[in-house]
């Protein structure tokens, strides 16, 4: 099987190629040089860590919006205090019979720039400038939802993770009256610990200490 039937499968050999050499810019190009006395990275695994979290890691796998695989393995960290911040926002939710459901965390600043370079500029909100890196980079960023601790299902919201219309704005008037309670219910547990919501996207919460941490470009496989 060919490398690009691998990881793209359908998807036209333009486009498949397109992204290929994305990847290889991504790869070659190095983060921002930062200036500052940062803290020490700390980035914990969030499945061994937080009680009652599920992972859906959406970019390890093809669904999502590059429509293939960015990370080859399906975990989630963050910085310690964020994931002891996470720690409490889940124990509050448990009473209320939910779960976190985690899409994504500290994410390697290399995907960032394949983010960028892909999406057209009419979404370019939606993603972070590597220029500037995310604070997904500096491992205190974590998109999230919520689920049921009953039926392990997840919980419906206005609209879906990574989706790139208004629906994702958590100011948003639409969708049901439910769907709106549950998320904001999410926004106001997570803001009870630290975390503030992204102006543009429900789902993707940045801890408040994140101006103290570098951007950092390791992988998860290399992770202590």
């Amino acid at each position: 099987m060919k490398y690009r039937d691998l990881f793209f499968g359908h998807l036209p050999h333009k486009i498949c190629t397109i992204i290929l050499l994305l990847l290889v810019s991504a790869c070659a190009a190095q983060p921002p040089q930062e200036q500052g006395d940062f803290k020490k990275t700390d980035l914990v695994e969030l499945i061994k860590f937080v009680p009652n979290v599920k992972l859906d890691i959406r970019y390890a796998t093809a669904n999502n919006f590059t429509h293939r695989p960015v990370y080859t393995e399906a975990r989630a960290f963050l910085q310690r205090p964020a994931a002891e911040a996470l720690v409490k926002a889940a124990q509050a939710l448990k009473p209320l019979g939910f779960g976190l459901l985690v899409f994504d965390g500290y994410r390697p600043w290399s995907v960032t720039k394949i983010f960028w370079d892909i999406t057209p500029d009419s979404n370019k909100r939606f993603v972070a400038n590597p220029k500037t890196g995310s604070r997904h980079n500096r491992g205190c960023a974590v998109d999230l939802s919520l689920y049921d601790l009953k039926t392990g299902k997840e919980i419906q919201m206005t609209g879906a993770y990574d989706e790139m219309t208004e629906r994702s704005y958590p100011t948003y008037t639409g969708g049901t009256a439910q769907q709106r309670k549950m998320r904001d219910l999410l926004r106001s547990v997570m803001e009870a610990q630290g975390f503030k919501v992204n102006e543009f996207e429900w789902w993707h919460f940045d801890y408040k200490d994140w101006p103290h941490y570098a951007i950092t470009d390791v992988p998860f496989g290399e992770l202590k």
